[in-house]
Order: C-alpha cells, then structure tokens, then sequence
C-alpha cells in the first residue's frame, strides 16, 4: 500500500484513503513546490510566523533529503513503519465532545486519539491542534461536539511502507503523525515525529560511541 493523504474534513463516515476518491502521494520532490495542507481549521495571519515556518519546514525536508543524496534508491537502507509505530492506539467517536477528547488524552498519557464514526476511522487529531482550536474558538468549544468540528488533515501509510519515504513526507505537508492501518483498512499504529527523534538519537548516540 502507498501512502495517502485525506483532507480536512467533518468526521462523517470514513476518511480513510481510497483509491477511487484520494489523492495519492507521490515521490516527495513532487512536493517541494506545491502549498502543503493546513492541517489546523484555520488559517494563521501572521505573515512573519508563516515565513519563518514555511522557511524551517524546507531547511529541514533539505537536510533530510541530503542524508539519503548520495545513494542509490535502491541501495537506501530499508525501514518498514512497522518497527517504528506505535501500537498502542486510543481512540474517540466522533460524538464525543472536545473535552472528552482532552480527557481521553490526559488519561492515557497520549498526544493522539484515533476519531471513530461507528466501525470506521474518522480522523487523527493531536493534543497542539486541539489546544490550537479551542483557542480560536470565542464560546464554550469544551462541550463542541467533534462531529461538527473540520478535522485536519492525516496521512496513513500501510506497515511496510519505507518509514525515511513517510518522514519526508510528513515534513513537506507539516504533519507531525500518520496512521499505520492493514490492507483491511483498520489502525495498526501511529507513527510520529518523536519516534523519528528516537531513531536519530540512537543513530547519533553510537555514531559518538564508535568515535
């Protein structure tokens, strides 16, 4: 399965991608040009904020790229989500209210919570764009309803996809998690930007060992 990005959108239904109706995510040089997707509900004004992110996210898409310049595609070490993501997933349905979510989150000492719309995955929402919404919102968005709220934007990649192909992907569209699901379409994990870090860390940690 390749990777597949959904748009915002009410969670209705399912977001899953599907060929038929999503927009497939190509090479990641296909990106470098285009407007990423504004995973927030709203857009923000600041014009300096919006430079000196636009300008951080290419520097590092860059630098990423970089790493892997030098080698063939297909010599390019091969690391499958899979052993990336975590597994350990939770959930909200799309009934459940802004204030749930938090506490679902608060809970479980978690950063993501899975949206569902009866048995199917409805959205992926983070702790930073929720607290991001409900500062926007002028009257009571605790008790809003998700089902009424503009989800972001989410990736979802299968198990065996190329784990460094998705972090460059997750860069050039400013998305800091994707969902793993099955060929079956259902949630096998969520894969973010912290577990990249792990992996970087350790990478430099034996770098220094070894010198």
């Amino acid at each position: 399965m390749s990777i597949f990005v959904s748009e915002p959108g009410r969670p209705v239904g399912t977001r899953l991608p599907e060929a038929l109706r999503s927009r497939r995510v190509g090479d990641v040089t296909e990106l470098t040009e285009s407007h990423p997707i504004v995973p927030g509900q709203s857009t923000v004004t600041d014009g300096e904020y919006q430079q000196a992110a636009h300008s951080g996210r290419r520097r590092a898409l860059q630098e990423y790229s970089a790493a892997s310049a030098g080698e063939a595609r297909e010599q390019r070490p091969y690391l499958p989500v899979s052993e990336l993501c975590s597994q350990v997933l939770f959930s909200v349905p799309a009934t459940a209210t802004v204030s749930e979510a938090l506490t679902t989150m608060d809970d479980n000492g978690v950063h993501h919570l899975i949206v569902t719309a009866g048995e199917n995955v409805a959205g992926l929402i983070d702790l930073k764009w929720l607290l991001s919404w409900i500062h926007a919102q002028p009257d009571s968005p605790l008790e809003q309803s998700l089902t009424h709220i503009e989800l972001p934007a989410f990736l979802t990649a299968s198990t065996e996809t190329d784990a460094h192909q998705l972090a460059r992907l997750m860069l050039a569209h400013q998305l800091n998690a994707a969902l793993v699901i099955d060929g079956e379409g259902q949630p096998k994990g969520v894969v973010t930007s912290t577990d990249f870090l792990r992996i970087y860390a350790a990478g430099a940690g034996g770098q220094e060992g070894a010198v």
